[in-house]
């Protein structure tokens, strides 16, 4: 019973956090073209901007999210989480209050840099939190119910997004997000492998200082420094498993297809259609209600007699046959029908995540979402740097063709590669009964 209490506390706390940051999506493209390039359809800037505080932000979450992941380890899942879901609040406060061009600018800022820690991280902490209570013959379909929860916020705050002005989204976004770290960290309990450290101050003071031959003073290194996790850690998590390597390649290329689709897709509905605010709210909602279903009823039926290999191709296959279409839609109702395909594509990453979460020991779940989530996060920085151009480019009166969605078609052909990788990953015993150390990765 304590185990579905701390469950239910996750799901509440995701479900606040993740309402807060996807209520503002349908607004913030209408906000940054008004600020940048009032009274136009088209704006090159904005898109590059966008493409750059991506690329920005991903640099940040390769080193930070293998380092929380890491740390949560050792000092707990819910000390780890306080840090995101608080700094989060700062850009939302900004446009809150204004949503001029001075307080675009300031949000843009204070939205990369909390961004660069708390992109990844939430979701990264989340599934560790998850997979630290949860026997791993359940693991998938708990993985599947955790990104529901987050699927229903989408689709709530989607739809509260639709009927409130721009100025009341970003308000309301800002108590919520404030509502969740306080929730969080009245209610969530740590789990029971975070173990005696997560009461213990993530910087611990040195210890005193020793005196040596010399008459020099020197100090121990700080105990977190212990858990930063080096490039030589992150190897050897990948050389030891087959699976999770495989597993890994696939999130490469899947993350730098979602990426993509990110710092393109509206840019080119809004170029292509005349999409505002209320479309893009609509075609979020379908989104998101197709996303919820599935992940709630249908992935928990399925995992458990599929499998999460299976279940991984078809959520990539569906994904790249999306984009396809989105990139040669003829009509205003073609998005429409291709949001509905979001039943298929939200199977990949529970999946993913659940074959990565049964390479590796009970304590170490940690790292290894933060593996993930950091090569997820080295394929965002690459992503909108050839995306954003080839899109500003093709939707530009300079374009070599007249093809608008030639962006979004390359980026298909990415979530293709990213299928064909998941079909050559197949089903293994879990691993998850040894510790992978730097002295097993060297005997491989």
């Amino acid at each position: 019973m304590e185990k579905f209490t701390g469950l239910s506390h996750l799901f509440v706390t995701i479900y606040l956090s993740n309402f807060a940051s996807f209520m503002v999506i349908p607004a913030i493209t209408d906000v940054t073209m008004s600020a940048l390039c009032p009274g136009k359809d088209e704006c090159s800037l904005a898109i590059y901007l966008t493409g750059f505080q991506q690329a920005i932000i991903g640099v940040g979450t390769v080193v930070m999210t293998p380092l929380i992941g890491n740390l949560s380890d050792v000092y707990g899942r819910k000390a780890l989480l306080t840090l995101p879901l608080t700094i989060s609040i700062i850009p939302l406060v900004i446009l809150a209050y204004s949503r001029t061009t001075n307080f675009f600018y300031a949000y843009f800022v204070f939205r990369t840099l909390t961004a660069m820690l708390c992109e990844g991280s939430v979701i990264c902490l989340s599934l560790a939190y998850v997979a630290d209570i949860i026997s791993e013959r359940q693991r998938a379909s708990a993985f599947g119910i955790l990104s529901g929860v987050a699927s229903s916020a989408f689709v709530c705050g989607t739809l509260a997004a639709r009927f409130l002005s721009t100025a009341r989204t970003f308000q309301v976004a800002a108590f919520v997000s404030m509502l969740a770290a306080a929730y969080m960290r009245i209610f969530l309990k740590d789990t029971a492998s975070d173990r005696d450290a997560s009461t213990e101050p993530l910087l611990k003071q040195a210890p005193e200082t020793t005196i040596d031959s010399d008459g020099e003073s020197s100090r121990k290194k700080i105990e977190v420094f212990k858990n930063i996790p080096s490039v030589e850690d992150l190897i050897c998590l990948l050389r030891s498993s087959q699976t999770f390597s495989q597993a890994a390649i696939v999130a490469f290329f899947n993350s730098l297809a979602d990426s993509g689709v990110q710092a393109s897709l509206l840019y080119f509905l809004k170029a292509r259609f005349h999409f505002n605010k209320n479309q893009f709210a609509d075609l979020m909602l379908i989104v998101g209600v197709a996303g919820t279903i599935s992940q709630l009823l249908f992935i928990p039926m399925l995992a458990p007699f599929v499998g999460e290999e299976k279940l991984l191709s078809i959520g990539l296959l569906v994904g790249c046959t999306h984009m396809f279409l989105y990139s040669i839609a003829w009509s205003v109702w073609v998005p429409y029908v291709c949001s509905m395909f979001a039943v298929f594509v939200v199977f990949a990453p529970p999946a993913l995540r659940s074959i990565a979460s049964k390479q590796v020991g009970p304590n170490e779940q940690g790292k290894a979402q933060g593996c993930i989530s950091g090569i997820s996060s080295f394929a965002s920085i690459i992503s909108p740097l050839i995306f954003s151009p080839l899109t500003a480019l093709f939707l530009s009166e300079g374009a070599p063709f007249h093809f608008p969605g030639f962006s979004i078609m390359c980026i298909g052909f990415v979530s293709l590669i990213a299928f064909i990788q998941s079909t050559m990953i197949r089903a293994v015993p879990p691993v998850a009964s040894h510790k992978i150390s730097n002295n097993s990765c060297m005997e491989a």
